[in-house]
């Protein structure tokens, strides 16, 4: 702390004595400036020890809770050192446990694969032995209808050979009748035997028909044809032909005959033949050519 400089008796005033006066008050100056420097030294050494003790402190402090952290530090560290064992032997042990069980699952569906697997090889085996007896039955079947279809195609064809001896008998009784125009004679069929040979013979078109007495024309093939009356004790009927926007009348036609007219399309004549006639009503065939050539 800083102290006043002591002061000093002054010597009497004298004019001869100033220099001296002077010089002595210069040093007494610098003492005191001296012993003030010297005294703020000490204070300075003394704050300076106290700042010293202070900081020494401080670090003895900072070196105590150091140690202290450290030593919390090492029992945290070795806490979590013991939480890791102890979960790692904990997963261990699942990991093992999870092997022993996926283990005794495979070995479980590999034995349950292959009883499924001797079962399906069993049941394929007698499937297998099944078929092949369904098979040798059905061979031998397929052998007795082969037998069989043999016997009757060659049944097919002697009935066949028959049949076509019959037509060509049929065909060869057929009566050439004139028709109602008087320059053309046709081949009459009077029965369904005999229109079947003429179908066979392939050279005209036929279509049957049966017509009923009514007011407007029935449509027959490609012609219209009305039914005026009937004669079934004279087997007479009249009949109107409606074709090429025409109509003409057929009177009095008996069965059996040609009833023959043109169209327009055709370089013969169509035929109309009635092998049937009832009370009201008619049936037989129309027959036209089959190639239809514009008349000249």
């Amino acid at each position: 702390m800083a102290t006043n400089p002591p002061i000093y008796p002054q010597p009497p005033k004298s004019n001869s004595n100033l220099p001296l006066a002077l010089a002595g008050g210069a040093i007494v100056a610098m003492l005191a400036g001296n012993i003030y420097l010297f005294t703020q030294i000490q204070d300075l050494k003394k704050d300076a020890a106290k700042t010293n003790d202070a900081m020494q402190a401080e670090i003895e402090k900072l070196e105590e809770n150091t140690t202290a952290v450290g030593a919390t530090s090492r029992k945290h560290a070795e806490q979590l050192r013991e939480q890791l064992d102890a979960a790692t032997r904990q997963t261990l042990a699942a990991a093992h446990s999870e092997a022993q069980k996926a283990k005794q699952e495979a070995v479980s569906t590999t034995e349950q694969t292959a009883r499924k697997l001797e079962q399906e090889q069993q049941q394929t085996a007698q499937k297998l032995s099944t078929d092949i007896g369904d098979v040798k039955q059905q061979a031998n079947t397929a052998n007795t209808k082969i037998e069989s279809v043999s016997t009757e195609v060659a049944s097919t064809k002697t009935d066949v050979a028959n049949t076509k001896s019959e037509l060509d008998k049929t065909i060869a009784e057929l009566k050439s009748v004139r028709g109602d125009l008087g320059g053309t004679s046709s081949l009459v069929a009077t029965n369904g035997k005999e229109l079947a040979a003429l179908r066979r013979l392939g050279e005209r078109n036929y279509t049957e028909f049966k017509l009923i007495k009514t007011k407007e024309p029935q449509r027959v093939g490609d012609i219209s044809l009305l039914l005026k009356k009937t004669d079934p004790k004279k087997n007479k009927f009249t009949v109107e032909v409606h074709a090429d926007d025409k109509t003409t009348e057929k009177k009095d036609r008996t069965i059996n005959e040609p009833v023959q007219f043109y169209v327009a399309k055709a370089a013969q004549p169509y035929e109309i033949v009635v092998n049937l006639v009832g009370k009201d009503q008619i049936s037989g065939y129309l027959s036209t050519p089959k190639d239809r050539i514009p008349r000249n």
